[in-house]
Formats: structure tokens, sequence, C-alpha cells
């Protein structure tokens, strides 16, 4: 944030978000739940929720958010706007109470990925951005498509469609790695829980139970199984330059519906890049079911983050404000 204000950016408030930035509907007991600007009664996503819903009511021009398994990601779609996870470990997390260490990012959020790019340079200093890169000069890989509902799918296809050297590809998404973030998310709380149990929310409180449970010889073995699956997908797209996938599989879902039984339908195509450390950006592609915005995900590998923004930057026609 000293960086931005240091650019001249300036601070328009503080937003809300998911307790300790652990779920990703942004329904938060302690100070609310964060409102969809597009549509009311829908979540806004999380656990950046507060940030993109301030991008979309057009009260703030930038937004800074985090994400371990989807956190900037998730709400960008949920919310019609762009949102984009670095490469881990290029935006530093110096001053971030943690969730998951070795799968914690912080990325930029806005209206428009040009904007991204701007905050992203500011944010790390390594980072040197790049033009506008046109869809026929990529080779892209295309997963997950058919996992997504009918109207979502086609604005991907849509997506898709602008790029002429195109394949769809088989990717696989990552098994048993879950127990590697939960174990890191209970050694965070193993000190304050104990204590202050009944301060958390019922939904955090009964997911940081399940991590604790977790021991050291599971998280081991899925550290091990994290290693073979970034592997695994550096041969898959060998050859490619980019992939696209859906963000979320569905739009904005109401209020209430999404629960710690079925939260991995929300981070089924995001979580993955956790795992990996690729750069992912959030880019919305259209009205979906319910004329509510469908959201793709151009992802490169690590370090590829210029790449990424370039070819966002010439696909993106940027989001309007609500008034």
């Amino acid at each position: 944030m000293r960086r931005l204000e240091a650019a001249g950016y300036g601070i328009v408030g503080k937003t809300n978000l998911h307790e300790f930035a652990y779920g990703v509907t942004s329904e938060n007991p302690h100070f609310g739940t964060v409102p969809n600007p597009l549509a009311p009664g829908r979540i806004a996503g999380g656990s950046s929720g507060g940030s993109a819903a301030a991008l979309a009511a057009g009260l703030a021009e930038a937004a800074l958010g985090t994400d371990s398994g989807g956190s900037i990601r998730i709400p960008a779609a949920c919310c019609g706007i762009v949102g984009f996870k670095p490469t881990f470990g290029l935006v530093p997390l110096d001053g971030c109470f943690p969730l998951a260490p070795s799968f914690d990012h912080a990325g930029p959020m806005a209206r428009s990925v040009a904007d991204c790019a701007h905050m992203l340079e500011l944010l790390a200093p390594t980072f040197s951005p790049r033009g506008p890169v046109a869809p026929d000069e990529v080779r892209l890989a295309v997963a997950w498509l058919d996992r997504a509902d009918p109207l979502v799918r086609a604005r991907v296809e849509e997506v898709a469609a602008r790029f002429p050297r195109r394949e769809a590809i088989e990717l696989p998404r990552p098994r048993s790695v879950d127990a590697l973030f939960k174990r890191e998310i209970a050694d965070v709380h193993r000190g304050l829980f104990p204590e202050h149990a009944e301060s958390y929310g019922e939904d955090v409180r009964e997911k940081i139970e399940e991590c604790l449970r977790i021991s050291e010889g599971e998280a081991e073995a899925a550290a091990r199984e994290r290693e073979l699956y970034r592997e695994r997908c550096l041969e898959v797209v060998e050859g490619f330059d980019l992939l696209l996938t859906p963000t979320l599989a569905f739009v904005a879902p109401e209020v209430g519906r999404i629960t710690n039984a079925n939260r991995d339908d929300m981070t089924r195509f995001t979580f993955p890049f956790n795992a990996l450390g690729w750069p992912a950006l959030a880019l919305p592609c259209g009205p979906a079911e319910d004329d509510l915005p469908a959201s793709a995900q151009l992802v490169g590998r690590p370090g590829e983050d210029a790449l990424v923004l370039a070819v966002g930057a010439s696909l993106d026609r940027g989001t309007p404000a609500r008034s």
C-alpha cells in the first residue's frame, strides 16, 4: 500500500472481506455480508469481496486483494471486474496477516487490465510491463469449459475463438494438496485459536478445527504431491503460451447458498493456480445466466505475468462502474 501511496494513489476507505480471508463469500458475521452492486441478494465473492464490490459500485478506481485459493479472482468474477493473481512471491507480503503462506498472493483489482498492470508495476519493482499482445500471436490451451454452466461456457468460448491457434487440453486438478493448505492455516492459528475459538465466526471456526486435525505426515505427503503436480502441469502446457479456463463455473450465487460443504465449487478453477503459483487473470467476458457477468481466466507459467496482462489488455474492453 505504501508503494501505491508514494505513486499518488489515495486511500478512500477500508473494505469488508471474509473473516481472516478464509472463505469465498464475504458473508462476515462480525461486519455483515458484502453486497454485490450488480445483483442484490447475490454474493460479492471472497475473500476480497469488499474490494471487488467497491470497484463495481464506482467507490474506488483501484483496490488490493489477497489470493490463497481464488480470493482475488472469485470476487472479480462475481462483481464483473478485473483481478490479477501474480506469480507466487512477485508482490511482497510483508505486513499481511497470512492465511496459508506458501499459497498466499497479493495483487491488484481494477476495472481494466491496464489499471491492474500499472498497479503491479508499482507493487512489484521487478515487474516490467509490455504492450498489448494480439491473440493471433499466441498459442492457447483451453481447459475445463465442459464443467461450466451453459452461458458461462459460451462466453468463455467466445474469448477462446479470438485465438486462431487454440487447442483443448486435459489439465489435471490437484489431488491431496489441500492437506498442505490446511496444515499451513492450522500453524498460523495454532497459538490464537484455542483461547479465542468462540470469537471466530462459525464457518471459519469449523474450518480451523478441520485444519488442526491435519497431521504433519499428511502435510508432508501433500507437499510432495504438489511438486509432482507442478511437474505434470508444465508437461501438459508444453508448447503453449497461455491457458484459458472459466474463472467460475457459474455466475455469482445467492447469499447463503455457498457453505463449507460446497465451497470447493467456488475454488474449482482457481485453487489449482495457487498450488502451482502461476499468474492468473480474471477478466469479465459478457453476460451469462441471470444476465450476470461471466469471467474468463487467463493463465501463464511462473514469471509470465507481463505476457498474461499484455494478452489480457488486448481482450479487455474495460468495465464501467455501476451508477
